[in-house]
């Protein structure tokens, strides 16, 4: 070696704040399981024993108009379809969202009782264990004419569940400025310290302005990191975004050219910030007559699947029985992804030798569809272990590390 010590300090020296700076902002992927769905609700809608309603229509319109027409064959469709019967008459709803903004349509004057009413129902059913894994709200916005509204409605509901929630996320729709998000942080941390529980933030990209900012510059990114570690997710608004590009409504759809560019610039800019990207809802949904409620399931379950293809593992669910393809389309991806990566994953332990040579990255990636897959119940440990040789743990060192 013919260089000294001091060229490499000078070198550690120099870009240590960057180093710094780096891992400040970019910590790596949140750790823990991620949900499949936000479920949104209207206020008024929210009742005790709502996660469990919510799964027995959708096994009611799974037994009248099911099993859903998705061109699988048997054996897969025989695999997935127990599984989707399990899931919902267990769990059916992995994150709810009480809505008082977009999705209420009561008046206004009644929007404090209502909002009451669903805290009450929301904590009733976590004290019963029936609650979803996740729980939260949606108020309006903080531009001039909804925020003094939208911030009552967070303390009230928030107010109703002290004592017995202890982690809350709170929506903030119609983001248009990242000043936005820096003003409603202070706002957060006075109702964690009013009411004793934490408060996660997810910021919804329906506004132009939260995608491109005036001076060009992409701003979605400068909303990830104003809102800092409290951030766990940009959800995308589909319609808000596509009518204010001028979309006609009946070409309003997540899979839209519009919508698919807003949300490959929001899958970069939350890349290894702990915060997730997810796609946002379709408003054709699985009622009426058979024929009517299996295209409508179809279309669901296209959507979804086209989802998970783009690294989008999460996405809304606005009626009961979209639950059906929610979690039909999700489990056929997943176990149908189980084994080859198995065989990759095989092949990288093994080394060179084995005939593939997949990068660090790969597996990383290979693992992380099994650990999803596993998340949601698509597949359990028992068969995971038998085709990759690999437990849970080891498969989160590979794929979710540190």
């Amino acid at each position: 070696m013919t260089l000294p010590e001091d060229v490499y300090a000078e070198l550690d020296r120099r870009l240590a704040p960057v180093d710094a700076a780096r891992a400040a902002a970019y910590p790596g992927e949140r750790p823990g399981r991620q949900p499949v769905h936000t479920c949104y609700v209207p206020a008024d809608a929210v009742v005790p024993g709502l996660a469990a309603a919510w799964g027995s229509a959708a096994l009611a319109a799974l037994d009248e108009h099911g099993p859903p027409d998705l061109g699988w064959d048997p054996e897969l469709a025989g695999q997935v379809l127990p599984r989707v019967r399990a899931k919902l008459a267990a769990e059916p709803v992995e994150d709810l969202r009480v809505d008082v903004e977009d999705g209420y349509r009561r008046p206004r004057e009644r929007e404090d009782d209502d909002v009451r009413a669903a805290a009450a129902a929301v904590a009733a059913d976590l004290r019963t264990g029936t609650a979803p894994p996740g729980v939260g709200i949606r108020a309006g916005s903080v531009e001039q004419a909804t925020r003094r509204r939208g911030v009552r409605s967070l303390d009230l509901f928030l107010g109703g569940l002290a004592g017995v929630a202890d982690r809350v996320t709170v929506t903030l729709p119609k983001v248009s400025d990242p000043e936005q998000v820096r003003a409603f942080l202070p706002v957060l941390d006075a109702l964690e310290a009013a009411h004793g529980l934490a408060v996660d933030l997810e910021v919804q990209v329906e506004t132009p302005q939260a995608v491109l900012s005036a001076d060009g510059a992409v701003a979605v990114a400068r909303l990830v990191h104003a809102a800092g570690p409290r951030l766990t997710g940009l959800h995308h608004g589909t319609y808000d975004y596509t009518a204010a590009l001028g979309v006609a409504a009946a070409h309003q759809a997540p899979d839209h050219p519009a919508a698919d560019l807003a949300k490959g610039l929001v899958q970069v800019a939350v890349a290894g910030t702990g915060a997730r990207a997810v796609d946002g809802s379709t408003n054709v949904l699985p009622v009426g007559s058979r024929a009517q409620v299996q295209a409508a399931w179809r279309r669901h379950a296209g959507l979804v699947r086209r989802a998970l293809e783009r690294g989008l593992y999460q996405g809304w669910d606005l009626h009961p029985a979209q639950l059906v393809t929610r979690y039909a389309a999700g489990y056929a991806f997943f176990r149908a992804a189980l084994p080859p990566a198995a065989t990759r994953l095989a092949a990288y332990r093994g080394g060179p030798g084995a005939g593939v040579l997949d990068e660090p990255a790969t597996a990383r990636a290979l693992a992380g569809v099994v650990l999803r897959g596993l998340d949601c119940g698509a597949v359990d440990d028992a068969e995971v272990r038998a085709a990759t040789g690999m437990d849970r743990d080891e498969l989160a060192r590979l794929g979710r590390p540190a």
